[in-house]
């Protein structure tokens, strides 16, 4: 077995991101099984927030090298979750990236990942570090590390934080704290790393519908294709998951046996067994999407509802994978980039029909939405739209507070301008 380097890095080329790798496969699933019950989720939320700097390589390269440093720290020194860290916390890492192990310190640079030729796999470069000395003269000299390197170490934590934030992962960004107060207070060169209240992104509801009818003309066109896709867009936007919460990741693999009847009430949900932080909840299913999710099984040859245990996956491949874990498989649930690359496809075909009826502004703002603007669609609707109570739409959501929930209230500028149009400066004027 090839020596493993003390800390693992995690986090190959771009290239070869997206396939995993077995030995930090292996790593996270450890981590996960014994110490940091949601490390695999955290490692999946940084590979996607990694995924979003791949067209600038200067910048893939320095946050995935800071990240794999601030990881190892989290889950191999302290051992806790991200959720966890708080700024007093955050603050111990900077003390320790200060006076790092001696053993964690190299002296030139190496690559993070070898290729074995003969396995034709990718491995951790034993020679590799999280942190570069310097030498003077062929003499190792004592570690050190400036402070504007320090702040840049926060800034780029603080835009994962904000990342985290907007996934709903995490309420608070501690490396922002750190920035504005005391020796790391934050110059205008930091102050744009991230935000204190990320806006909310949500479709309206004109955009949404544009979105469901071309979900809908994709599933007549092709429904072989897209049958599967209409029924993903109706199941995130009524239920309002995460895409890890669709998505196969180590340790979790969505089954159809998710949704449950309650024997008492009869009542159906979606059972979601393992989401932000580790936590679990069960959302009520309506009627449409309780209909929505009958014609789908009935197009898969299935019985109408499933069945306690049924252990059909959720959404399944179309043709085996090429590459990664599930190489060769077909009957396998899609992961991440798949689904995302599903539903984009989507919204851009919903922007381009918005476009071609005129809306322009519509349409652009509909190409800037992401996979994630639907979660916050569902919530807006439901609260503002539907009128459900906040209290229920906080359950189901899985927010640890009903002041999260309440962010979701009035966030759409367009409805507030329409209802203010009309508004008279006096209303007695006339008469």
């Amino acid at each position: 077995m090839t020596q493993l380097p003390p800390a693992i890095p995690l986090f190959d080329q771009v290239r070869y991101l997206e396939d995993g790798n077995p030995t930090v496969n292996q790593y996270i699933a450890q981590i996960t099984l014994h110490s940091v019950n949601d490390a695999a989720l955290i490692y999946e939320y940084a590979c996607d927030w990694l995924l979003e700097q791949q067209f600038n390589e200067n910048n893939y390269k320095t946050y995935r090298s800071e990240l794999t440093t601030f990881l190892y720290w989290v889950f191999d020194v302290i051992k806790i979750s991200v959720s966890d860290i708080t700024r007093r916390v955050l603050s111990q890492y900077i003390d320790y990236c200060q006076q790092p192990d001696p053993n964690l310190i190299a002296y030139r640079n190496v690559a993070q990942f070898l290729l074995d030729k003969e396995e034709n796999e990718r491995y951790p470069n034993p020679l590799w570090r999280p942190f570069l000395g310097k030498k003077v003269d062929g003499i190792e000299q004592p570690y050190r590390i400036t402070e504007k390197a320090l702040k840049t170490k926060l800034a780029i934590l603080s835009s994962f934080f904000s990342f985290l934030i907007n996934e709903e992962y995490m309420e608070r960004n501690p490396a922002m704290m750190l920035m504005k107060h005391g020796r790391f207070k934050h110059t205008d060169q930091y102050a744009g790393a991230g935000e204190d209240n990320e806006q909310l992104k949500a479709f309206s509801e004109l955009q949404w519908s544009y979105v469901m009818q071309a979900a809908q003309y994709l599933a007549l066109k092709d429904p072989e294709v897209h049958q599967r896709t209409l029924f993903l867009i109706s199941l995130m936007y009524g239920c309002y998951l995460r895409i890890s919460e669709v998505s196969a990741r180590p340790g979790f693999s969505p089954m159809m046996s998710q949704f449950k009847r309650d024997v008492k009430t009869g009542v159906w949900g979606f059972y979601i067994p393992r989401s932000k932080g580790g936590k679990r909840r069960t959302v009520a299913v309506s009627k449409a999407l309780l209909t929505a999710l009958k014609q789908y099984r009935c197009f898969l040859g299935l019985t109408e509802l499933p069945q306690p245990g049924e252990n059909t996956p959720l959404f399944v491949r179309h043709k085996a994978a090429g590459r990664g874990r599930d190489a060769g498989l077909l009957n396998a649930n899609l992961g991440i980039r798949q689904i995302r690359e599903l539903i984009m496809d989507v919204i851009f075909l919903a922007a381009d029909n918005i476009a071609k009826d005129g809306l322009n502004q519509d349409a652009n703002e509909v190409r800037s939405q992401t996979v994630h603007s639907i979660r916050h669609t569902g919530i807006s609707h439901d609260i503002n739209l539907n009128q459900r109570p906040l209290s229920h739409v906080q359950a189901d959501a899985g927010h640890d507070s009903i002041e999260t929930t309440s962010q979701y209230l009035h966030t759409s500028r367009i409805e507030r301008h329409e209802s203010a149009v009309a508004k008279p400066l006096d209303s007695l004027s006339g008469i």
